[in-house]
């Protein structure tokens, strides 16, 4: 079997593959979700925590080193932990980031390379990480499909076996062990499943193998054994509540004495350490008091990224995805992002290094955190940029709608008619209309003396411009400014907006605030400085 190294770049593909299965896999796992609680949530958090630990790895700058990378992932998947299975997903992690940073202090230098050995190495303490983050183990979970795992994997080295060949024996090593979880847990048993938790552990080491020798293992789909099974409701015994929370602050004793009164408060208790020695933990819980739960950690370190999630609300959504439809607006300047943003847009600020690529774009689709997205572009997207991003988070279950919109005026003009109750169609249709119905120009300073459309520029003249032509040239900002609004008001408009750039002077709007006053008393005119870059001026006009 041919096969890939699986050095620092292939471990992020790794993750990457590993967010795509699990998307395919999501409402699989979640049908299997009868322990420890039966809210069919299990895959749709294992994939929140993979997907934040892979966009934690995707931003480091690239290099050669595999510990990097793995910290990366552990880091990620910790602060993005979701439910009982996130956090011992997190702790899988932080064992491969443990073991090959010990690797890189070993030998002096980054590890180019994860072999075999250190892949072992890792499962066999992320056993470890696991039972002492969950207190106690329970047989039939997704810890007994690790250490099966890790002890297959362990077989292979001492066999001399290549990276791939342990991959793969360790892969099915877990599935037959996820088929004898149900002979282990009465529970599974009577609700004729495998473990939920494990099937989600076999669909990353399946990606490991994708990864290594592009040949995914063919696998049954796992249905429940029961034709009419369908996952029920917490019964009235379970608790109310699933907290979890980030823990700062707080040193080995006060671990301890948290998890005891955690266990006092309610059970699936979990406290997951940080990778990184700076004592962070992350804390599950399912209680009746959320309240007290929250005030257990407060008693021994500072609790941070609260989350409490009703355990007897039904069946929850298996998209992976906390809210439904956002809009993502491209901006320039930091008063854009505070205007945007208090519009109810989601933003992505244009960086100093110039348009955003398509990588940024699927970064911010993805931290949108949102099964529909209408994505605002305002001409700081190239096109094929533009198509590759949201193709990509199309990829990854993410209805992408981008509105044409070529100027944050624009982008404004459609922001303003966005409603989230219409469907994604209609509301992308309804945007597009209303950013295409803005007539819209930029001003510039000139910086040499050149012929334009509209006769000779010199250098501090303000340049009028609507699509690619020069249509006024004035003696300032303020003179072009007012022309190019005349001009864009000759066909009619109600409302001038005026974004001004970075370093335009306040007077700039004050003046052109005052020409239309005076010269169109039918529109009215709004002014933001919005900080942005190149064009002094955005004018539209609706």
């Amino acid at each position: 079997m041919s096969a890939r190294r699986l050095d620092a770049a292939t471990l992020t593909e790794w993750a990457h593959t590993a967010v795509g299965e699990l998307i395919t896999h999501t409402d699989e796992i979640n049908r299997l979700n009868v322990f420890p609680v039966a809210d069919a949530d299990t895959g749709t958090n294992m994939l929140f925590t993979m997907r934040a630990a892979w966009a934690q790895a995707d931003a480091l700058t690239r290099g050669d080193d595999v510990a990097q990378v793995a910290g990366a992932l552990a880091r990620g998947a910790l602060h993005g932990a979701r439910g009982n299975s996130g956090v011992i997903l997190s702790q899988i992690l932080r064992a491969l980031a443990d073991v090959t940073a010990e690797a890189a202090a070993d030998r002096g230098g980054p590890i180019a390379v994860l072999d075999g050995p250190l892949l072992a190495a890792s499962m066999r303490h992320a056993v470890a990480l696991v039972e002492g983050s969950m207190g106690e183990t329970v047989p039939g979970t997704i810890v007994t499909v690790l250490q099966a795992a890790a002890s297959a994997a362990e077989r292979a080295v001492a066999d001399d076996t290549a990276l791939s060949d342990v991959v793969v024996h360790a892969a099915d090593a877990a599935a037959r062990s996820l088929d004898e979880t149900p002979k282990q847990l009465d529970v599974l048993a009577e609700a004729g499943v495998v473990d939920a938790g494990g099937r989600g552990l076999l669909v990353l080491l399946d990606a490991m193998t994708a990864t290594l020798t592009g040949q995914a293992p063919r696998r049954a789909e796992y249905l429940p054994a029961h034709p009419h099974h369908e996952v029920q409701a917490p019964a009235a015994a379970t608790p109310l509540y699933e907290v979890m929370y980030l823990l700062s602050g707080c040193d080995p004793a006060g671990v301890e004495t948290l998890r005891a009164e955690l266990d006092q408060l309610g059970d699936s208790v979990a406290i997951a350490a940080s990778q990184d020695g700076a004592a962070h933990y992350s804390v599950h819980v399912h209680a009746d008091d959320a309240g007290a739960a929250i005030e257990a950690g407060l008693a021994v370190g500072t609790p941070s990224r609260i989350q409490v999630t009703s355990l007897t609300g039904g069946v929850r959504p298996a998209t992976g995805w906390s809210r439904g439809r956002v809009v993502l607006a491209v901006v320039d300047g930091a008063g854009a992002e505070e205007l945007f943003a208090g519009e109810g847009a989601q933003v992505l600020r244009l960086a100093e290094d110039g348009p955003v690529s398509a990588k940024q774009l699927l970064h911010a689709l993805v931290n949108a955190d949102a099964g529909q997205a209408m994505v605002l572009p305002n001409g700081y997207v190239a096109a094929e940029e533009l198509v590759a991003g949201c193709t990509a988070a199309i990829g990854w279950g993410i209805d992408v709608v981008p509105v044409p919109a070529a100027s944050m005026v624009q982008g404004l003009a459609a922001l303003a008619v966005h409603d989230a109750e219409r469907q994604a169609v209609d509301d992308g249709y309804t945007m597009a209309r209303a950013a295409a119905a803005a007539r819209h120009g930029s001003v510039r300073l000139a910086t040499e003396e050149a012929l334009t459309w509209a006769g000779m520029c010199k250098p501090g003249d303000g340049l009028g411009i609507s699509g690619d032509e020069v249509l006024i040239v004035g003696d300032d900002l303020v003179a072009a400014g007012a022309g190019l609004i005349d001009l864009l008001l000759a066909a009619g408009g109600e409302l001038v907006t005026v974004l001004t750039g970075s370093g335009v002077d306040d007077g700039v709007a004050a003046a052109l605030q005052e020409h239309v006053h005076h010269r169109h008393l039918g529109a009215d005119l709004v002014t933001y400085h919005t900080g942005h870059r190149g064009d002094a001026l955005l004018i539209g006009v609706e």
